[in-house]
């Protein structure tokens, strides 16, 4: 059957700006970093984006390697685009990435201009696009030159396979660095999409930390698992299930699960219950919230395994506002708990 989109697609998603940019990305935002790949039946994945998009999600982010196996996320979003959104196109954010390991030898992994152009037009081609409005480096290189890596952002841009620049995972300091160097080339640093959630906090550490830094940049920010890999949901409240990310091994690593993370996970739990709020719905308001000094998040990125979740996650923005009692009390359990699996060594 033709898929034709929700009149009320807009009704009901907040929007909110880019940094300085004009433009505007969904509170919440869908990521297709997993169940999106060939282990994922292609109907379900249609559903799942059916589904967003009629609730006001516009933005989809992927990645190069997203999948498994690599690239297929990008393959089999390139057939819905076709299928289903072709007609949409002019109303969707469509993100990429390079900067993880994609093909063999010295040429397929971190920050050169080679590996990032060439991937480029790799994801391009994978979902038969002839843009993408956000391009990542997904990762800073310790060895190439920051000017190297930007300079490849800025001719993505400038050859029009890109609307718009951003980074990922990088710190305050290289993201400052990132941020005058696309200044100076003419191509202003969009966003910044780090980890970020009530479980992994680095991004607040620092004076000026990120936040602050892309404030002072004029640079919006997305953060990424922000449901903690999936801690901060009701799935792990009474230990491991079979079929979990944490019992695949799938960005979720069995020790993180440990006694004390679970205290912190179930004291969320009872703060949320009092919002009437599920804690993963908790979780998305907490990220946008506003934290001062005009430093705040422009959107969360979540995944979804099925509808049912995705309208659970999306139901967050029912509820954003937090009282200072409430701040309070979720700090208590809100705290680092080593799950930064992207931290840099």
């Amino acid at each position: 059957m033709t898929y034709m989109a929700a009149d009320s697609r807009y009704d009901t998603m907040p929007y909110r700006r880019v940094g300085r940019s004009g433009l505007k990305l969904p509170a919440i935002s869908l990521g297709l970093w997993h169940n999106f790949g060939d282990d994922k039946p292609f109907e379900v994945q249609r559903a799942i984006l059916r589904r967003a998009f009629d609730l006001g999600v516009t933005h989809f982010d992927l990645a190069n390697n997203y999948g498994p196996p690599y690239g297929s996320a990008e393959t089999n979003f390139g057939r819905h685009l076709k299928d289903d959104f072709a007609p949409y196109r002019d109303e969707l954010v469509i993100s990429s990435k390079a900067g993880y390991d994609m093909w063999p030898g010295p040429y397929g992994n971190f920050g050169s201009r080679k590996y990032l152009l060439a991937s480029l037009d790799q994801s391009l081609n994978r979902m038969g696009l002839d843009y993408v409005d956000i391009f990542y480096s997904h990762r800073p290189d310790p060895e190439t030159p920051l000017e190297e890596t930007m300079g490849a952002l800025d001719q993505a841009v400038r050859s029009g396979r890109a609307l718009y620049a951003g980074i990922s995972s990088y710190t305050p300091e290289q993201t400052l660095e990132a941020a005058r160097i696309l200044k100076d080339l003419g191509t202003p640093l969009l966003i910044h999409q780090p980890s970020y959630s009530m479980l992994n906090r680095w991004t607040e550490n620092g004076s000026p930390n990120l936040y602050e830094t892309l404030e002072q940049v004029g640079a919006g920010s997305i953060a990424f698992s922000p449901l903690a890999q999936g801690m901060l949901t009701d799935r792990y409240l009474t230990g491991i299930p079979a079929g979990s990310r944490a019992a695949q091994h799938k960005s979720l690593d069995e020790g993180m699960i440990s006694e004390e993370n679970l205290a912190r996970v179930r004291g969320l739990q009872q703060i949320a219950q009092g919002r009437g709020q599920t804690l993963a719905q908790m979780a998305i308001a907490w990220i946008l919230r506003e934290q001062g000094k005009g430093a705040s998040v422009t959107s969360a990125l979540v995944g979804a395994s099925s509808v049912a979740q995705l309208e659970d996650t999306l139901a967050a923005t029912n509820n954003l506002e937090f009282t200072a009692d409430e701040l309070t009390a979720i700090d208590e359990f809100a705290v680092e708990s080593d799950i930064n699996l992207w931290a840099q060594k």
